[in-house]
């Protein structure tokens, strides 16, 4: 069970991330590459990942265990700062003190079991950890290349859906922050988190008690994250709850399909500007002039085309566009990725 403790002056710095961070989605998804469950949504995902990779998963495995404590150098954070874009991550970790890498790798090899850390030669992945440890600048840079080769491999191709279901997220928790402030934010988030003012309650695989002490807290949707949030394992850091995103059960990264060609009719482009911000079914109805039924239609259509996406949000649900839905609302030109 992980217990984050918060404070009148906390709950007025909660805030919800603007976007993924590039550094908790490449890690992340690391995890869950090697992990079986999940087929329904990830299945497709991994076999397109896995046929391009290059060897980098050799080297990230003795970094990143499929289970338990990975090093918090790996996604750098930063004070007050925006989520990092790959290149600006990218440097933050090239930055990371010497104490920082020798102090987190020391507590990745206490956690390890004794057999892994035995294994391998000069030339293994345990013994570029132990390079590393040293705060050399070579194995540093090794490291820093598998992980952007992975990158490059498993999420950049699908980085402009993770975008879409982050900021999909984002628009709940910031119509529950509009209707009840930050304690109806923090109820909305998903299941395995639980408010329990004054106390934020979510599974865990080991006990843990996190103190904002006046720091607040950032909300970091996460695309790959699964099963339970994930905090720094340092309480000095500037406390972030990373946490999973609804997923539909459907496969995720699934092309448009063969809907598109029903996508035609002033009502149905009227419907699709309807929803550039965000909307409820009935706001929906209300913006476009059609009966309440007819807007739930018009939707569904545009969700199996790929171009909305919709999670329910107290007894109602969201709707709100993916990139291909924007891109085709703005003629075709496509969303900038960060």
């Amino acid at each position: 069970m992980l217990r984050i403790h918060v404070s009148g002056v906390d709950l007025s710095r909660v805030r919800t991330a603007t976007r993924p961070d590039a550094m908790w989605e490449t890690i992340l998804s690391f995890h869950r590459l090697r992990d079986r469950r999940g087929s329904s949504v990830f299945g497709k995902w991994r076999t397109e990942s896995r046929t391009r990779l290059n060897g980098e998963a050799r080297l990230l495995s003795a970094v990143v265990p499929l289970r338990g404590y990975f090093p918090d150098f790996l996604t750098p954070s930063q004070e007050g700062a925006e989520p990092f874009g790959l290149d600006v991550g990218m440097e933050a970790l090239r930055d990371t003190p010497a104490d920082r890498l020798h102090g987190d790798l020391a507590l990745l090899a206490e956690s390890r079991p004794a057999v892994v850390r035995a294994r391998g030669g000069g030339g293994s992945p345990t013994a570029l950890l132990d390079t590393l440890a040293e705060g050399r600048t070579e194995p540093l840079g090794r490291l820093i290349a598998a992980l952007r080769g992975y990158h490059r491999a498993a999420v950049e191709p699908y980085w402009p859906h993770i975008q879409a279901s982050v900021e999909a997220d984002r628009a709940i928790r910031g119509r529950a922050l509009l209707d009840g402030g930050a304690d109806e934010l923090l109820a909305t988030l998903p299941s395995m988190i639980r408010w329990r003012a004054p106390v934020l309650e979510a599974d865990y695989p080991v006990d843990r008690e996190l103190h904002l002490d006046g720091r607040g807290l950032l909300l970091q949707p996460s695309f790959f994250c699964r099963g339970t949030p994930v905090v720094y394992r340092d309480p000095h850091l500037p406390p972030v709850l990373v946490y999973p995103v609804t997923h539909s059960g459907a496969p995720a990264f699934a092309g448009p399909g063969p809907w598109l060609g029903r996508l035609v009719g002033h009502t149905r482009s009227a419907v699709l500007q309807a929803i550039d911000k965000g909307c409820t079914t009935s706001e929906l109805a209300r913006r476009t002039g059609v009966s309440l039924a007819s807007a739930s239609q018009h939707a569904c259509v545009l969700r199996e085309a790929g171009l909305v996406l919709t999670l329910r949000h107290g007894s109602s649900v969201l709707h709100t566009l993916t990139p291909l839905g924007a891109s085709l609302l703005r003629g075709g030109a496509p969303l900038a990725m960060s």
